[in-house]
């Protein structure tokens, strides 16, 4: 199968593959790359915001290279090979002459060419689709054992990589709804299952933290118009630039002769179908819909090869696509070229050795900032630090992680927006402020759970509620040291106001919150006169720091 590629395609690849690597080396991380970094040091079959196979990536990457490149090399390898996965799945034979037409098409696409070097879980997303897709393609011209098997495993990696891949099975099956009496494919799905039954157990013995997040807890906004759905096809515009008009025509005109494209078809008009609909409810990032791409490189090629017109005019304008991406390229990594914009790639080495300098090697401990807390330490070299998200923020992999342990009870430096005694700061060159002090013998309780069971809860009631308060540390904590408060918030989870209430403890004399046992109040909401309340949680603040994400959101009456 590859020997039939023909050589000029390798030249093109090999010049991808080390343009991605040069990038990879010289352009310095983004926050959620060094987040996800951060979860590749502790290996886990699950992580808070998505499921593990970015953080094996980045693992994997860390066997080969340090640095940058010891995040990013697996993302320039499985982008590679994911362009000779979509030239197998094109099946004119007319293709062998427009080598460099596929090549400036897969090329010109933005986030496709961007998740070439980035590592994000839709970097694995994006290889596997091609992975699933091309199986599938063999699959339903002669099912066996073996296809099963291979494509119950690439269904498993899917998953692995982001739950957004359920997207891509569930509307290749609703494609051909004649597999549900296929054998084969009831064993792939069976295969799949297997393969993914260690996320489903961690997923269980972390509570579904993951589901509950992005399903319940996740905040959002009201609705805007402009900020959701008409960003919705911006975003649609944005993945193909200059030649998106072509490549939906592409779609347009396409017909479901086949099992294989009328699964593309699917594919791409079921997620674009999606994520409308979801553009009513919140706002859709650009990189959710990117899954399209893998579909519709092979529609809008097969389109090319058959249309004079959009060969021609996807290559030109998808050359001056290429010639933009390459110099806004340049730019992430060497930040004059872009005037006076910055981006996430700009500067974090810089900030990180300048706090580094100031404080030593202690460890840093950041407020409201699963971002800041991953990227210094990747840039300090290991140095422990910590996210302490207050109920300004929102949860996350610092929230259910042995983090904390590694800062309590020790000499840090305390980094917030929040704080007006600082002692240290740095200013970015982009005009970000770091406000840091230090806090000697530094004590948080983060984990510490508020469980209230009586909900819904009418607002500025009277009424007793009960309130089980969880201490799952190895120390018993004096009730002196810690305050509650209620928060509430918005019917989109957003912070309104926070009351500082006094908890009854049941049991009479009760002076701690015992270790590794819960501890039952009594309490009632504090009155508020603001509007528009949907929810309240119960938090905690420990030592005069704000208080905490302790409870779940509550519904009000």
């Amino acid at each position: 199968m590859l020997t039939k590629i023909p050589k000029q395609f390798y030249f093109f690849l090999a010049a991808i593959f080390i343009l991605n690597v040069i990038q990879s080396s010289f352009t310095q991380l983004i926050f959620d790359e060094a987040y996800y970094w951060y979860y590749s040091q502790n290996m886990a079959w699950g992580y808070f915001d998505h499921p593990p196979m970015v953080a094996l990536m980045i693992k994997i990457s860390s066997y080969f290279f340090n640095g940058e490149l010891g995040v990013r090399f697996m993302s320039c390898v499985l982008s590679s090979v994911n362009i000779i996965l979509l030239w197998l799945m094109i099946d004119n034979p007319k293709k062998t002459d427009y080598i460099k037409h596929f090549f400036v098409l897969v090329f010109s696409m933005t986030l496709l060419n961007a998740y070439g070097f980035f590592t994000l879980p839709d970097t694995p997303l994006l290889f596997f689709t091609s992975c699933f897709l091309l199986t599938y393609k063999h699959f339903i011209k002669k099912p066996s054992l073996g296809l099963s098997i291979l494509l119950g495993v690439f269904m498993a990696a899917l998953m692995y990589s982001k739950y957004h891949a359920v997207l891509v099975i569930f509307f290749v099956l609703l494609s051909n709804l004649k597999l549900v009496r296929n054998k084969y494919a009831w064993f792939a799905v069976l295969v799949a299952l297997l393969c993914y039954t260690p996320h489903f157990y961690w997923l269980y013995d972390n509570d579904f933290v993951s589901i509950k997040y992005h399903l319940y807890e996740r905040p959002n906004g009201a609705y805007s118009f402009e900020k959701y759905t008409l960003g919705f096809f911006v975003n649609l515009v944005a993945v193909f630039g200059l030649t998106f008009f072509f490549i939906y025509k592409a779609l347009f005109k396409t017909k479901s002769n086949d099992l294989f494209t009328k699964a593309l078809i699917y594919l791409t008009y079921g997620v674009i179908v999606f994520f409308f609909v979801s553009s009513f409810n919140r706002r859709v990032q650009t990189q959710w819909i990117i899954i399209i791409c893998i579909p519709m490189v092979i529609i809008a090629y097969n389109y090319m090869l058959q249309n004079k017109q959009a060969l021609t005019w996807i290559y030109r304008l998808g050359l001056i696509n290429t010639i933009i991406i390459i110099y806004l390229r340049m730019g992430l990594a060497y930040q004059p070229l872009l005037f006076n914009f910055y981006y996430e790639s700009h500067g974090n080495k810089e900030w990180a050795q300048a706090i580094e300098n100031e404080v030593g090697d202690i460890p840093v401990v950041f407020e409201n900032s699963y971002r800041n807390a991953p990227m210094y330490s990747f840039y300090t070299d290991g140095t422990p630090t910590f996210s302490l998200n207050n109920y300004m923020y929102r949860k996350n992999q610092y929230s259910i992680d042995d983090s904390e342990e590694k800062v309590r009870g020790k000499d840090i430096a305390y980094i917030s927006k929040y704080i007006n005694d600082n002692s240290f700061s740095y200013e970015r060159e982009d005009g970000g402020l770091y406000k840091g002090k230090y806090i000697p013998n530094f004590q948080s309780f983060r984990k510490v759970e508020c469980v209230v069971e009586d909900t819904p809860i009418a607002l500025n009631s009277d009424e007793n509620i009960t309130l089980k308060v969880f201490n799952p540390y190895k120390e018993s904590i004096d009730l002196s040291k810690i305050k509650f408060a209620v928060t509430y918030m918005d019917n989109y989870k957003i912070p309104k106001e926070t009351l500082k209430i006094e908890p009854k403890a049941i049991e009479s004399n009760t002076q701690v919150l015992k270790q590794q046992d819960t501890t039952n109040f009594k309490f009632r909401l504090p009155k508020t006169e603001k509007e528009n309340i949907g929810y309240f949680r119960v938090v905690i603040s420990e030592n005069n720091l704000y208080f905490g994400l302790n409870g779940k959101p509550i519904p009000i009456k």
